[in-house]
């Protein structure tokens, strides 16, 4: 039997996809030899896995972070982008989720899925960049897809404490 999205998780994740969206595009930092950016934008992703349900931040980071793709110019990385920030949103909400219901602290888990998004960014496109451009070029990517989750990652466990509580009470009223 599939769940009625209810009006507040909808709401929920069209704020987050609007911020995964807005905070890639907001600033960009220019990869030299890639052609590609760093940007804030993978903080909103882990923060959609931690506030949200698999599903929700499965859907809020991939149509929010592919919607800075296709509004930025990289049309080719749209669906790549929505998938990749889409499963790296669900595995973090799956292990935010699961690591909190066993009564362990959350701030370790956000650490943990900066680490997700380091290792399925970096690796995601990584192995469609191969298809892409050839192993070499897809090699280059790597070290600024690992800075920018280590920046996703700093941020996301800068906000959380910020977020926790009046996200997770906005949700429960």
């Amino acid at each position: 039997m599939m769940e009625r999205l209810s009006t507040k998780k909808l709401v929920m994740c069209a704020l987050f996809a609007a911020l995964a969206c807005v905070a890639t595009m907001s600033i960009r930092i220019p990869t030299p030899g890639t052609g590609g950016y760093i940007h804030p934008g993978d903080a909103v992703v882990i923060l959609c896995g931690i506030f949200m349900g698999p599903a929700e931040a499965f859907l809020a980071a991939g149509i929010g972070s592919c919607m800075a793709d296709l509004l930025g110019g990289y049309f080719i990385y749209v669906p790549i982008t929505f998938v990749i920030k889409g499963l790296v949103a669900f595995s973090c909400s799956h292990l935010y989720h699961g690591v909190t219901a066993q009564g362990r602290h959350g701030y370790l888990a956000v650490a943990a899925c900066g680490v997700i998004d380091m290792a399925l960014v970096a690796g995601g496109y990584f192995l469609c960049e191969i298809f892409l451009y050839g192993p070499g070029a897809a090699l280059a990517s790597v070290p600024s897809n690992l800075i920018q989750g280590t920046g996703g990652l700093v941020i996301a466990c800068a906000l959380y404490p910020v977020l926790r509580r009046p996200l997770e009470a906005a949700m429960a009223a």
